[in-house]
């Protein structure tokens, strides 16, 4: 079916302006009727220079996966001129403070740093970049920077028209430009402030001076613009642009819902209903889009499919934050302060040993959308402490060495080397020396210290995880010596992560040191695993298997409170509701809520239930029921999840009940109170 022409509407607005985002290196060879414009390039001179002189690429920048980063990303401020719906809460975000963010020579220090080390591509960001008012120097600066190659902006475009020229001349050689809508009221709604037009000024500017394709991004949201697929498509026949539709991503305060997310596939399928003939360009390498293209159209459309199909496996970026926090992943909520260590005096090898632990704890993909929407993205991670050793004999960092505990900080002391699963006592020899170091949300993949002092809070240890980079470092006895940084954070009231732990109980006490050793053990709830069971290894939903675990006695109880309130309180204990029974009718559901738990949890097991209890209790000091559920099975998998369901079920079937009385019906306090069986032992609520 052949693209129908483009509206008139369409032409009207194409006249005058649109927002979008764009990117892209400006054509040598201006379009037909445009002015030309001389394209931004690398002197002749200075691309001979990079070709000539191709430096190895950085190991600090290389992550346990073996992903290179080579493109870095700098906030350069946190304000913006627009409120972007799905970009920024209603009522706003707290600013930094000015003294807290980043200054130009600081932003330019590590520019420098990050290109020496192998990044050719920086793109400047926000907030909004174009508010900042050395933004063009800014550019001119990095232009000078020997090896980068490419320098873009992301803009809401609202300057956009008025600063393009300037900065072309600085040197910028790429634009992305947000638009979401073609439709100028709507525009308004999206980002709460108007400027329709001059963003699409600033669109056509681009285009005027020769960048092509110009990137249009497009965050496609249900309900709002998903109608508007087609339209933003018939742009691409005339024009030199690259349409980018992103699936609609969770950050704090955007208030995701997942039914608003319009799938990559969703968003193809309406396409080619359309323009059946619409096929798929070759992936560039480290792409983030996939790219489409109409036969005979000038331009192209991309998909950014960060919800339904991750690109981490060949994620090259690094982000810098405003407030100089080093990001490495846009979903992560971990962040390490390049700021503070730049105020501190650090060395460029200080500086770079933290980027390289940092960049070492990259994870191989971001969580999946539900989780993501479920974090608070952006909180200061920053745990910092002083610890005190030399670097550790190469014999004893082997390949399958896993953990190191440190037993002494004194100069001469003893520790334990863990290799799979024995530990083997050695000496280590120390010295006073600092070191600065962050810690991680989860577990470490690779070698790993613990620290036993009783200096450190009684009796726990202090873990931190070091990347493969840092290891190499420790191994050839050249771990840089770190300033006295953390003097900055003690007092502080950052959090810090403290880990308890002990040997196996199975390890030879022979191989143990002979300093007093009081191993910790397990008290109040029960332990927890370190992983996600129902989620498999590239972060997919996932059944566990059960099949080899032991049939075992399994009890579980749960419990919910359901406030109902003076009026409704009094009709369910005098049995006056119109519907019936209120408790009776609970207790059922609660009974046929359990028996069905494994058709309403998508992977939970289905379990033969041997017995189950529903019990509501009124409260008359809260106007409440109390549900309390009780779930018995022998099996190989625990029942909590039945019982969770059983309370849960009756609690809301006595809203149903009393829905028509009274509004302020409030559910609290679903909860496991108690469960027995299986390996991780026994727990109680206390």
């Amino acid at each position: 079916m052949a693209a129908q022409p483009v509206s008139r509407m369409l032409r009207r607005v194409l006249r005058s302006s649109v927002r979008s985002c764009s990117s892209g290196a400006p054509v040598t060879q201006p379009h037909p009727g445009e002015p030309s414009q001389p394209a931004v390039e690398v002197p002749s001179g200075r691309r001979r220079f990079l070709r000539e002189h191709a430096a190895p690429f950085s190991a600090f920048l290389t992550d346990s996966f073996g992903r290179r980063h080579s493109y870095l990303r700098i906030s350069l401020t946190e304000k913006c001129n627009l409120r972007c719906q799905y970009c920024m809460p209603e009522d706003g975000v707290p600013l930094t403070p000015k003294a807290d963010l980043l200054t130009t020579e600081e932003i330019l220090t590590l520019a420098r740093l990050f290109v020496k080390e192998g990044v050719d591509k920086i793109r400047l960001t926000g907030g909004e970049p174009l508010i900042r008012p050395d933004v063009v120097d800014i550019v001119a600066q990095l232009h000078q920077l020997e090896g980068l190659r490419t320098i873009g902006i992301t803009t809401n475009g609202i300057n956009l028209a008025r600063l393009l020229p300037q900065l072309q001349k600085a040197g910028l050689s790429a634009i992305n430009i947000s638009l979401d809508t073609l439709v100028p009221a709507k525009f308004e709604f999206i980002v709460r402030r108007k400027g329709f037009r001059k963003v699409m000024e600033g669109i056509h500017k681009a285009i005027e001076l020769g960048y092509s394709p110009v990137k249009v991004n497009c965050v496609v949201m249900r309900g709002l613009n998903e109608d508007e697929l087609p339209d933003f498509v018939a742009l691409t026949e005339g024009l030199p642009l690259d349409v980018r539709f992103i699936e609609y991503m969770p950050f704090d305060g955007n208030k995701w819902n997942f039914r608003k997310m319009v799938s990559y596939k969703e968003m193809l399928d309406t396409l080619r209903q359309q323009w059946p003939e619409l096929e798929k360009l070759p992936e560039e390498e480290s792409s983030t889009a996939k790219a489409f293209k109409i036969p005979g159209f000038r331009g192209r459309v991309s998909f950014i499919t960060s919800m339904s199909e991750h690109f981490c496996g060949t994620c090259n970026r690094l982000r810098i934050t405003a407030d100089g926090n080093l990001k490495v992943c846009l979903f992560g909520n971990s962040e390490v302060s390049l700021r503070d260590h730049l105020r501190a005096g650090a060395s460029e090898e200080e500086l770079l040993t933290v980027i390289g632990a940092a960049v070492g704890r990259k994870k191989r993909q971001h969580a999946g959308m539900f989780s993501i929407s479920q974090m608070k993205n952006r909180p200061m991670i920053l745990i910092a402490f002083t610890a005190a050793f030399l670097p550790f004999p190469g014999s004893l960092l082997t390949a399958h060495a896993t953990e190191i505990i440190v037993l002494s900080h004194q100069k001469s002391g003893r520790g334990v080397l863990r290799v799979d699963d024995r530990y083997v006592s050695c000496p280590l020899k120390m010295e006073l020396l600092e070191l600065f170091l962050m810690c991680q949300d989860s577990p470490p993949a690779i070698p790993s210290i613990s620290f036993r002092d009783s200096l450190h809070v009684q009796g726990l240890r202090h873990r931190v995880s070091f990347s493969s980079q840092m290891v190499t470092l420790w191994k050839g006895g050249r771990l840089p010596q770190i300033p006295l940084l953390a003097q900055r954070w003690l007092g502080s009231g950052l959090p810090q992560r403290h880990y308890g732990s002990h040997l196996d109980s199975d390890a030879n006490p022979k191989c143990l040191s002979p300093e007093p050793w009081a191993p910790a053990t397990p008290s109040g709830p029960l332990p927890t695993s370190d992983q996600l069971t129902h989620v498999d290894g590239e972060g997919q939903a996932a059944m566990v298997d059960v099949g080899g675990k032991p049939d075992t006695e399994r009890v579980a109880m749960a419990s919910a409170v359901v406030l109902l309130g003076p009026v409704a309180y009094k009709l369910v204990q005098e049995n006056q509701l119109k519907k019936g029974d209120a408790l009776v009718v609970a207790q059922l559901a609660g009974v046929q809520a359990a028996k069905l738990t494994s058709q309403l949890i998508p992977l939970c097991h289905h379990v033969a239930l041997s017995h189950v209890q529903v019990q509501l209790e009124l409260d008359s000091t809260r106007h409440a029921v109390v549900v309390r559920a009780s779930c018995r099975a022998r099996g190989p998998t625990g029942v909590e999840m039945e019982a969770l369901t059983s309370a849960a079920v009756a609690a809301l079937t006595l809203y149903d009940m009393c829905k028509a009385v009274s509004r302020d019906i409030m559910l609290a306090e679903i909860k496991l109170v108690s469960k027995t069986g299986g390996q991780r032992g026994d727990f109680h609520r206390t």
